[in-house]
């Protein structure tokens, strides 16, 4: 079983307050946020397009995967994940991933295609995770 750990430290309020996060396997490192690149137009990074970015790489890798299984040969498989983060009653929610990918695969046609695409949007183990039961162990510094 795999665990993969991602960090982020905080400092400051939430309007002016701001943050790094990295990542385990050192390929995130300080990356910076803030207030205004999640709720404005910021230039650094934010929960909500990692998220996309991460969602976006599991859903390509299963895609592959599951063509490659059904004997496709995958030149490419490109993904972008539109992360919609909205206010509501309850405070702010992600209310919809929008999921555009385009792929070049020898030897398939459209509908063929779209059946794997689909799959794999419920089947990626990141698609999976968002509706997975969460844990918290929190204590005071």
């Amino acid at each position: 079983m795999a665990i993969r750990k991602g960090s982020a430290e905080w400092n400051g309020n939430l309007v002016e307050g701001k943050g790094v996060l990295s990542s385990e396997s050192g390929a995130l490192s300080n990356i910076a946020y803030n207030f205004k690149s999640r709720f404005e137009q910021g230039s650094e990074t934010n929960p909500e397009e990692l998220l996309g970015a991460a969602h976006a790489a599991c859903y390509s890798m299963a895609l592959a995967n599951g063509l490659a299984k059904e004997g496709f040969k995958v030149n490419s498989i490109k993904t972008t994940d539109d992360v919609h983060l909205e206010k509501l009653e309850g405070g702010f929610t992600i209310t919809k991933i929008v999921i555009n990918t385009e792929a070049s695969v020898e030897g398939i046609d459209e509908a063929t295609f779209l059946k794997h695409a689909e799959a794999t949007k419920a089947a990626c183990p990141v698609s999976r995770a968002l509706k997975v039961e969460m844990s918290l162990n929190a204590k005071l510094a």
